[in-house]
């Protein structure tokens, strides 16, 4: 049973949903959870892990990429009914969190080839980063998706990543210093693959995160990721989600050995 807290942010959830094409306020969100506006905006936080901005912001991009692979709309008018007033703009922020350009998604029909990690203005430490995964349930045909992110949104490149079939453990060696985000989804080629779940391609199998977590020099760390089924409450995942078949494919190739023993990290 959800409690007060959750309603509420359920209620201003639901508002943005309905909004998306307005210049919504936190105001106007703090009414519809029925909160002052500096009490809702703390209990938004505490329940979804960023601001009623950041949460909205995700919400226009999540509706973006739904529009472009469910409909013929063009892009300007995307835009528009996302609530954006510039298409350059509009196309800039998607590209930047999405990881590629409107265009090129709507092409891939949501789902990206492979998913690859920006090092760049990263101070590297002598430590290691060890996760463990625990997955929503038994899947043979899954791929799950471990990433390193400077957010709780799993957007654009992360800083390491990895990409899990069988493994449940990923270490990242030399982890970059500084205060970050564990995020991981999960997607199965049995349950959704590319081209017949265009409803909902933004939307993984199961999602995890954890953090903040601070790494310092000479302090390993090790963290859990426990996969659960994402909820209205979870940020969008705007990171395109990978094409399993496409990449269990290429690495098949790239490496010449079963699918299901490969763990790669980045």
């Amino acid at each position: 049973m959800q409690d007060t807290s959750e309603q509420a942010v359920l209620r201003a959830i639901e508002t943005m949903h309905d909004r998306l094409s307005e210049q919504l306020t936190v105001d106007d969100m703090a009414r519809a959870a029925m909160f002052s506006k500096f009490h809702f905006t703390r209990m938004f936080q505490r329940v979804t892990g960023v601001s009623p901005g950041r949460f909205l912001s995700a919400l226009r991009l999540q509706r973006a990429k739904e529009l472009l692979i469910s409909t013929p709309m063009n892009i300007a008018d995307i835009s528009i009914s996302v609530g954006y007033n510039s298409v350059g703009t509009f196309s800039s922020r998607f590209s930047r969190s999405v990881g590629m350009p409107p265009t090129i998604f709507r092409q891939r029909a949501g789902y990206a080839s492979e998913i690859r990690a920006d090092p760049e203005d990263v101070r590297l430490s002598d430590v290691s980063l060890s996760c463990e995964v625990h997955p929503a349930r038994r899947d043979d045909n899954t791929l799950t998706f471990v990433g390193l992110f400077p957010e709780r949104v799993p957007e654009g490149r992360p800083v390491r990543c990895a990409v899990l079939r069988e493994s449940r453990h990923v270490t990242f060696n030399h982890a970059p210093l500084g205060r970050w985000y564990l995020l991981a989804q999960s997607v199965s080629a049995d349950r959704c693959p590319p081209g017949l779940c265009r409803d909902h391609a933004d939307r993984p199998v199961a999602v995890a995160t954890s953090g903040p977590i601070t790494i310092r020099p000479g302090k390993p760390i090790s963290a859990e990721l426990v996969l659960r089924p994402g909820r209205a409450l979870d940020p969008p995942v705007l990171l395109a989600l990978l094409d399993v078949r496409t990449y269990a494919l290429s690495r098949l190739t790239e490496q010449s050995r079963p699918a299901e023993e490969y763990a790669v990290a980045v």
